[in-house]
Parts: structure tokens; C-alpha cells; sequence
């Protein structure tokens, strides 16, 4: 009994972590029923949702547009976003930013700030010495990051969210441009969690559009590879993407859709943007042609001005899209002077000819990336706003070779709409059909580490080596072990950008630093020292490139291997309990593991870099775990794997042991012996020994070399800085609402006190006083409400409300006399025709007892009489004062009575007839022997007698008469039986029908 229940504790136990597991899932459901994408875009942004019943729906703003401005205003008191804070553009340029994400994950002596400060130099970028970044100087108050700034509107957005949802939304999916390297993403990850959001990823904006053009057309893409290239200009950049749709067979479900980046290439600074300042600069010069000689000052000194002529700028743009030629007008464009001029799509083009001949060159960085000629591509696809100018897809067109332009998407909104349906995807909360999506890695990463051998003996050197470790448009997100197999001490590696030789001289400079971080160990001679008699197996470290994008070190550890004896005894109850829980889920990998995409782990050793040939046996040993539950229809990656994989379950259990205690044993085998399925329990009885493993944590200090991280006091400062900013906002909104309302109230009450309704029942001195009342409110609302807290406003609304309530509960009442009198009038007339039909029903036939009908009369008069008094009370009473009739006691009267004839009509309907013998003389039937009313006697109408001859029975049956003859609703079982009533027996007085009173 003992062993019994030793063997059923573990499943017990399973059972209770699988509940645990449920219930945890089940209370992170309940907050995260909606979720959110943010398609985030230099000059404006798009946000969806999708909320049970609201599947994939774009975010309508406050204004009811589609597509939201990225532009903030901050002054000492108040925030603009969007709409209102572009139109404050014009008064106040400097307090508003726009186009702050070009300066996201950039030192201040990048190219890409200097370019900023030349576009918009009404803008004060100060200095932050420990970072080496910059910031909006607004004033010397107000300074904002661009993190922060990007945190605000990441915090707008998500309120827009909301509120279409009605409900709270954590969870967003953002895009970020395909360029964007581990400093530019770490940046917008900050920034959402200074918003407060939780990032389910960062999805490529091309990679999002190419989802979203894949999920619509899912029945058209087949096992046959299918390549298309999407074009997006938008804004501030250009990016194009290669992408080859196909179905793969998954582990999971099946046959499925799958998109794969195959090539991407791009242009940071060719855009919309470039364009609308090439026009800017035509516009300043033509004006200051127009006032030559009037001794005017530059218009370009004027900041006004200037965003006065880029949003006309922007404007004449879109125009001259679809005609030749259009007039460019500003009134008051500076010094009260209005600018006026004809500006032609030839002189357009000859402005931004130099960027014309920028349009192939992505195409053609997207074609060598991804190995392909243009015979190869099937469509070209046009994304963004700026491919709508016609000379850009006359480019464009000649580029390509093809016949026409592919404009079958929505241009604006295909990335947030793939983003969304990335994030529900992603979500617990809801359930999509799968689409396979596979990113592709830009810029390669590399580990480079330097150590000492000994060429000859006693001569020893240095030897610098190269491994990479994510390759060029490799795809992600993966994991891969980089093993360290000739250190016994602690040591440095190094984590840096690969060969970027694809990018020119410039677009390097803008790139930033290429030493992405430096690690230095700590623990690995203590380690060696721990275990002295163990077997090395190299110093490991497990690296992640996630969804988002972004690198990531999880850990380092050193393993050690040792021969152990095998002893027949039984497994640990922890062991038991990891095979019942792994049984659970259908006896493969944990649940973990295949929710992190890890099923298989392929062993690669990678080949040595060119110009460090290392010795057989130098080389370090590089393993990947990469996600691969799809078939790989693209070029294989520069490693070798080795000759087998370890199967699932052992892969699964080596993770899980090497998390555990350093002394917990692994059950993996050798490299050699991994594909060797596990011997039955008689067999492992026999082995004389087996390998156990010991695992020992490594200690980790990193030094960020690209970009430094904000600290995280640094960053919860300035996410409490935020979270005050929208307090202070909220409570902004709150005092005007009540102010609001307060100023209403008193315009509209002054406005009825002069109504004749409202003086019927008042009398002159009453609205003398509330008159006199509310112009001390108005005047107090003028000198002072400006200083007045909510609160304030709030009590002064109450107590004049509380004035005016008699006056106004007099008006509403009587307003609602004739049509609550009228109604209790018909109840009363239905009720009594009601109970008269009901009191002629035969004795036989009668289904209401006397109790019911007498009670049914006592309301009746009842209700007659107290609306006969209170309305003749009422009358009597002037009407300046409070009324006795009111409605709500008419409607209780109203309901007390309905509530009686209800009774009786839902007895009616469900109350089946008792049965009667025929009468063999035709004459009269015996009354029923068993009736429960037999005591009951028929009280006959005023005038007639009982004896009196019965109406006799119509020979056709008219409409409307199915309640007497219809068969009744069943209330029996199926077996109850129902005697047939065709013929209505002599002497019986007819059934009177409800419909009929």
C-alpha cells in the first residue's frame, strides 16, 4: 500500500500544477481581453484593435479620423496631441515636436542630429553628458528625451485605444522600421514601458505589411513559391522587401501559409519629408523675391513662418500628385503680408530630381541581399504615402521592368492591420488561423574573443577569433550556445555588429557604433576548482535573438561531465513528476519548450573566419537552438550542422535539468549517441555506468558599448514623470468638464425661468430668487472660476441645482400627467372588461377561483377610487406647489394592477380543460364529478336567470375564437393524454375569449 502511494503522489501532484497552470492563464485573461498595434510612422501613426466581436478594426481619433498626427505639444501646463497639437504648429513651433524618432537610439554626434538641427532649428537640443544623447531644451522646466517624447505618444495612443474598445488595453504590438538597429529598438522599448505598455513585439513595418497582404489572400498561396516585392516610401524613409510566400508543413497544424523575408533594402532619409522641405525652400525664396527691396527681414529667420510654408508645403505636394499646376497661398504669412504663387509639377520635379534618382536604389540592395534578379519577383507592390507622386513610380516602373505597379493594398494601413493580427496571434485571449512568419536579420552579429596558445613550445601569442553568431538575413527569432572549450579562468568576449559592407559611407556613420557590448566573466576558475575531477565541456553561453529583434545574453554556465554507476532504484518523485507532467501534454517536449519555438536544437560548428584559421580542435563550438517547425525553402545558413539532432524529449529535459540545481543530473547523451532512442528499464538495470552532468552559473557583467541603457531609477523617474503629465491632464479635462457644466446650467436656467411652463409654476418672487442667484454664480464664475478647483465647481453646480429642483420637479410633472393618467385610465377599462368576460365563464368550464376574482376587483376599486381622490386633491392645490399627484405613484398603481390580470391571463394559458362526458339526449351534460371548484357556484349577469336558455353555439367557427377550442399548451409528459373536445355539449354557455374583452 506503502509503494501505492508513493506511485500516485507525483500524478496527485501533476494534477495540482496543471490546475495552477489553467488558473493562472484563466486570471491573465480577464485583463487581457483587447489588444492593440501601433503602426508608428515618421509623420503620423494608425492604431488597431481587436476585442471579442471587433475583429481587426482601425482606431478612429478624437477628430473621427483614421490616421493620427505623431506630434506633440508641451507647454508649462497643458499637452496637445495629434490634430490639435499639428495646428499649434503654426503658433507656437517650438513647443511642438515632430520627427523626434529619427533621433531615437542616436549619440549626439551622429550625422542623423546634425540633419535634424538643420531641418528644424527652431528646435533647442541640449546635451546629456552620461549617455552622450540629446534632448528637447523647451524651456529651462520643460526637457524631454526622445524616449520620453515617443512615451507620451505611445501613452495617446493606447487612451484612442480604449476608448473605441471601452475597456483597458495593456498588450500592443508596435512597428518599428526594418533598419532599426539594437540601440534604435532598445530605445522604443523604453519608451513603451515609461508608457506603461506591455510589448508583445516589434514587427518590422514590412513585415507587417507583408502579413497583412498574405492574410487576405491565403487561398492563393500554394507549395509553389510565390515572390513578392513590396516598395514602401513613406515619410521619413524607404524600405523594400523581398518576400516569398508558400505552404510548410508545421509540427503543429499542419500544412500552413508561411511568409519569409528574403531580401530588404532601404534608404533612412529618402522620403516624403525630403521632398515637402524642397518645397519649403522654393516657397521662403519666392516670397523673399516677392518683398526684395521692401528692406524685409528673411522669412526663414521667421519659425511662424516657416511652418506656415511646410504645411503648405505638404499640401501643394499631394496636390500636384493628380494636377499639372496649383496656386500656393498663405494669408498673413509673415508681417501681416500674404504670400501668394504658382508653383508646376515640372518645377516639383526639378526640385527633388537628386531624390528621383535615389528611387532603384533600395530595389537594387533588396535583389543582392536576397540573391534574386528581377525575373524572379512575380509583383511589385506600392506602400506609403510618397508613392502616391507620379515621377516616383515613373521611376520606380523603369527600375523593376515591369508593366504596371501593384496598388492592391491599402498603402496606409496594410502594417497596422498585420501588426494587430500579429498581437492577436500573440495574445491568450484569442485564436487565429496560423501564418507562419519569418524575419529576416539585417545586420549580422558576431562574438569575438582573443586568447593564448602556444605555437611552439615555450612561445606563446595571442590569437584573435571571429565566430558568427547571427548571420546576414538569417531568420529570427532563434537561440544559439556559443561553447567556450579552452578557458579554465575567468576571461572577456566581445558582441559586435558583423561585415556591414552592404552600407555606404554615410548610411555607417549614421549606423552608430558596430560594439554592440563587451562580457566579462567571473566564476569560471572557481568553477574548475568545484569540480576536479570532472570532465570539461566547455564554457557556454546561451544567446536570444526574440521576436522584437533584439539580442539578448539569458546566461553562462560551465559544464562538467562524469561517469556515474547506475543503481536499479527507482526515479526521483521530481523526475516522476517531470514525466507526468510531460505525459500530460501528449509525452513530447515540455509545454515551455514549444511554446518558445525551441523543439529541435541543431549542433553547428561554425567555420573560422577569414584571416584566423584556428588549429583542429581550437575552434568554438556553436550551438544553435533555432526554431524550426517549418521546412526551409531558403538558402541554408553559412554552418554545418552535425550528423543528428537530439530528439525532443531529451533536448527538453537537458533544458529543464541544466535550469535546476547544479548538482541535479542531465539525461543527454553524447553528440554521437543522441539519436539513440532509450534503452528499456531492464536494459538501463544492466549498464554498469552512465554520464552524469554538472552544470555551475556563471557570473555576467556586461558593458553596453553601442548605446547605453536608461537606468532603472533613470527610467522610473521619468515614467512617474509621465504618469504625473497624464494625472495633470485627466484632472485638466475634469475641471473644464465641470466648468463647463456649471456655465451650462446657469444659460439654460436663466433661459427657462422667461418660459411659460416654467412660470406657471413659480411664482414671481420664487424666480426672483433663483434668477438673482444664478447671475451671482455667472459673475462669480467670471472673477474667480478661473482659480476654482473641480471641487469647487462641482459644489457650486450641486447647490444650484438643489435651487432649482422644486421648480424643475413641478415642470416634469406635469408634463407627464396626461400620458401616465391615460394609460392607468386603459389598464383600468381592459382590467374591468377583464374580469366581467371572467366571471361569465360557465361553472364547468370556470378556471378562476372566487378568492382570484374577488381579489382582482378589490384592486380595481381600489385604483378607481385613489385616482378619482388624488386628482380631485390635486386639483385644489395651486401650482406653485408640490403636487400630491405624482408620477411615480401612478406607475406603482399601474403596476400593482397589471401584475393582477397578469396572474390570471398566464392561468388562462396554461390551464388545460377538464374532461366531460357527451350528453346521449343532446340535452344537457352532467356537471364534472371531480372538479376541484365543485363548491364554486357561476354568479349569472345582472338580468338573467340561471334557468335562462344558453346561447346557442355558432355552426362555423370565426377568427379569433382559438383560445376556447385550440389545444392547450402541455404541461404533462409525453405519455399525458388529452380527450378530444370537437362538440360543445347542449346547455353550456360559451367560453368568452380574452382577445374578445
Amino acid at each position: 500500500m506503502a509503494a501505492t502511494i508513493r506511485r500516485q503522489r507525483p500524478r496527485r501532484l501533476a494534477c495540482w500544477v496543471v490546475m495552477a497552470v489553467l488558473l493562472a492563464d484563466l486570471l491573465a485573461l480577464s485583463d487581457t481581453l483587447a489588444v492593440m498595434s501601433v503602426d508608428l510612422g515618421s509623420e503620423s501613426m494608425k492604431v488597431a484593435i481587436v476585442k471579442p466581436g471587433v475583429p481587426m478594426e482601425i482606431v478612429l481619433n478624437k477628430e473621427s479620423r483614421r490616421k493620427t498626427p505623431v506630434t506633440v505639444t508641451l507647454k508649462e501646463n497643458e499637452r496637445f496631441f495629434g490634430d490639435s497639437a499639428a495646428s499649434m504648429a503654426i503658433k507656437n513651433p517650438k513647443a511642438t515636436l515632430r520627427y523626434f524618432q529619427h533621433l531615437l537610439g542616436k549619440q549626439e554626434g551622429n550625422p542623423h542630429v546634425a540633419l535634424y538641427r538643420a531641418r528644424f532649428p527652431e528646435h533647442e537640443l541640449g546635451s546629456d553628458p552620461q549617455r552622450q544623447t540629446v534632448h528637447f531644451q523647451i524651456s529651462p522646466q520643460l526637457q524631454f528625451s526622445p524616449e520620453e517624447v515617443l512615451g507620451m505618444v505611445l501613452n495617446y495612443s493606447r487612451s484612442l485605444a480604449e476608448d473605441f474598445a471601452e475597456q483597458p488595453i495593456k498588450d500592443a504590438v508596435i512597428t518599428v522600421p526594418a533598419f532599426f538597429n539594437q540601440a534604435e529598438r532598445r530605445a522604443v522599448l523604453q519608451a513603451a514601458r515609461m508608457a506603461g505598455l506591455k510589448v508583445l513585439q516589434l514587427i518590422n513595418d514590412n513585415t507587417a505589411t507583408a502579413l497583412s497582404y498574405g492574410v487576405f489572400r491565403r487561398k492563393d498561396i500554394n507549395s509553389t513559391a510565390q515572390n513578392v516585392m513590396f516598395y514602401d516610401m513613406g515619410s521619413g524613409s524607404t524600405v523594400c522587401t523581398i518576400v516569398t510566400y508558400q505552404t510548410v508543413k508545421t509540427k503543429e497544424a499542419g500544412t500552413q501559409p508561411q511568409l519569409q523575408v528574403r531580401g530588404v533594402g532601404f534608404d533612412r532619409t529618402l522620403g516624403g519629408l525630403e521632398m515637402e522641405l524642397r518645397l519649403r525652400e522654393h516657397l521662403a525664396k519666392l516670397f523673399n523675391e516677392q518683398r526684395k527691396g521692401q528692406r524685409a527681414k528673411d522669412v526663414r529667420e521667421n519659425p511662424r513662418a516657416m511652418a506656415k510654408l511646410l504645411r503648405e508645403a505638404n499640401r501643394l505636394k499631394t496636390v500636384l500628385s493628380a494636377n499639372a499646376d496649383h496656386m500656393a497661398q498663405i494669408e498673413g504669412l509673415m508681417d501681416d503680408v500674404d504670400f501668394k504663387a504658382k508653383v508646376t509639377r515640372v518645377e516639383f520635379e526639378e526640385l527633388c530630381a537628386d531624390l528621383f534618382e535615389r528611387v532603384p536604389g533600395p530595389v537594387q540592395q533588396a535583389l543582392q541581399s536576397a540573391e534574386m534578379n528581377l525575373d524572379e519577383i512575380e509583383q511589385v507592390i506600392l506602400v506609403g504615402g510618397a508613392t502616391r507622386v507620379p515621377k516616383v513610380q515613373d521611376v520606380l516602373l523603369k527600375a523593376v521592368g515591369k508593366e504596371e505597379l501593384g496598388k492592391n493594398i491599402n498603402a496606409d494601413e496594410a502594417a497596422a492591420m498585420g501588426a494587430v493580427y500579429q498581437a492577436a496571434a500573440l495574445s491568450k485571449a484569442f485564436k487565429v488561423k496560423p501564418f507562419v512568419v519569418r524575419d529576416a536579420v539585417i545586420y549580422p552579429i558576431l562574438v569575438e574573443f582573443t586568447r593564448e596558445v602556444e605555437e611552439e613550445p615555450g612561445v606563446h601569442s595571442l590569437k584573435h577569433n571571429k565566430r558568427v553568431l547571427f548571420s546576414r538575413m538569417g531568420p529570427y527569432p532563434q537561440r544559439k550556445v556559443i561553447t567556450f572549450n579552452r578557458y579554465n579562468h575567468d576571461f572577456n568576449f566581445h558582441i559586435n555588429y558583423g561585415d556591414l559592407g552592404f552600407l555606404g559611407p554615410e548610411d555607417l556613420r549614421v549606423f552608430g557604433s558596430q560594439n554592440l557590448t563587451t562580457v566579462k566573466l567571473k566564476g569560471v576558475g572557481e568553477s574548475f576548482k568545484k569540480y576536479p575531477d570532472h570532465e570539461s565541456k566547455g564554457i557556454k553561453a546561451h544567446f536570444n535573438l526574440d521576436e522584437s529583434g533584439v539580442l539578448s545574453l539569458i546566461r553562462v554556465e560551465s559544464v562538467f561531465e562524469t561517469l556515474v554507476e547506475d543503481s536499479p532504484e527507482e526515479e526521483s518523485t521530481l523526475t516522476k513528476l517531470g514525466n507526468t507532467i510531460s505525459s500530460l501534454f501528449g509525452g513530447g517536449a515540455t509545454a515551455d519548450t514549444k511554446e518558445n519555438g525551441t523543439d529541435t536544437v541543431q549542433e553547428e560548428e561554425e567555420s573560422p573566419a577569414e584571416g584566423s584559421k584556428d588549429e583542429p580542435g581550437e575552434q568554438a563550438e556553436l550551438k544553435e537552438e533555432a526554431e524550426a517547425p517549418v521546412e526551409d525553402t531558403s538558402q541554408p545558413p553559412p554552418t554545418e550542422p552535425k550528423e543528428d539532432a537530439a530528439p525532443e524529449e531529451e533536448k527538453a529535459a537537458e533544458k529543464e535539468n541544466e535550469e535546476k540545481s547544479e548538482a541535479q543530473p542531465s539525461e543527454k547523451k553524447e553528440a554521437g549517441s543522441e539519436g539513440v532512442p532509450p534503452a528499456p528499464e531492464e536494459e538501463k538495470k544492466q549498464k554498469p555506468a552512465r554520464k552524469q552532468r554538472m552544470v555551475e552559473e556563471i557570473g555576467v557583467e556586461l558593458v553596453v558599448l553601442d548605446l547605453p541603457d536608461l537606468p532603472e531609477d533613470e527610467l522610473a523617474r521619468s515614467a512617474q514623470k509621465l504618469q504625473d503629465l497624464t494625472l495633470r491632464d485627466l484632472e485638466k479635462q475634469e475641471r473644464e468638464k465641470a466648468a463647463n457644466s456649471l456655465e451650462a446650467f446657469i444659460f439654460e436656467t436663466q433661459d427657462k425661468l422667461y418660459q411659460p411652463e416654467y412660470q406657471e409654476v413659480s411664482t414671481e418672487e420664487q424666480r426672483e430668487e433663483i434668477s438673482g442667484r444664478l447671475s451671482a454664480a455667472s459673475t462669480w464664475l467670471e472673477d474667480e472660476g478661473f482659480g476654482a478647483t473641480t471641487v469647487m465647481l462641482k459644489e457650486k453646480l450641486t447647490e444650484l441645482r438643489k435651487l432649482c429642483h422644486g421648480l424643475f420637479f413641478r415642470v416634469e410633472e406635469r408634463k407627464k400627467w396626461p400620458e401616465r393618467l391615460s394609460a392607468l385610465d386603459n389598464l383600468l377599462n381592459h382590467s374591468s372588461m377583464f374580469l366581467k368576460g371572467a366571471r361569465l365563464i360557465p361553472e364547468m368550464d370556470q378556471i378562476f377561483t372566487e378568492v382570484e376574482m374577488v381579489t382582482l376587483e378589490k384592486v380595481i376599486n381600489e385604483t378607481w377610487a385613489w385616482k378619482n381622490a388624488t386628482v380631485a386633491e390635486q386639483a385644489k392645490l395651486p401650482p406653485t406647489e408640490k403636487p400630491v399627484l405624482l408620477s411615480k405613484d401612478i406607475e406603482a398603481k399601474m403596476m400593482a394592477l397589471d401584475r393582477e390580470v397578469q396572474y390570471l391571463l398566464n392561468k388562462a394559458k396554461f390551464t388545460k380543460p377538464r374532461p366531460r362526458p357527451k350528453d346521449k339526449n343532446g340535452t344537457r351534460a352532467e356537471p364534472p364529478v371531480n372538479a376541484s371548484d365543485q363548491a364554486e357556484k357561476v354568479i349569472p349577469p345582472p338580468g338573467q336567470t340561471e334557468d335562462a336558455k344558453p346561447i346557442s353555439e355558432p355552426e362555423k367557427e370565426t377568427p379569433g375564437s382559438e383560445a376556447a377550442d385550440a389545444e392547450p399548451l402541455e404541461l404533462g409528459g409525453p405519455g399525458a393524454a388529452e380527450p378530444e373536445q370537437k362538440e360543445q355539449p347542449t346547455g353550456q354557455k360559451p367560453t368568452l375569449k380574452n382577445d374578445e374583452l
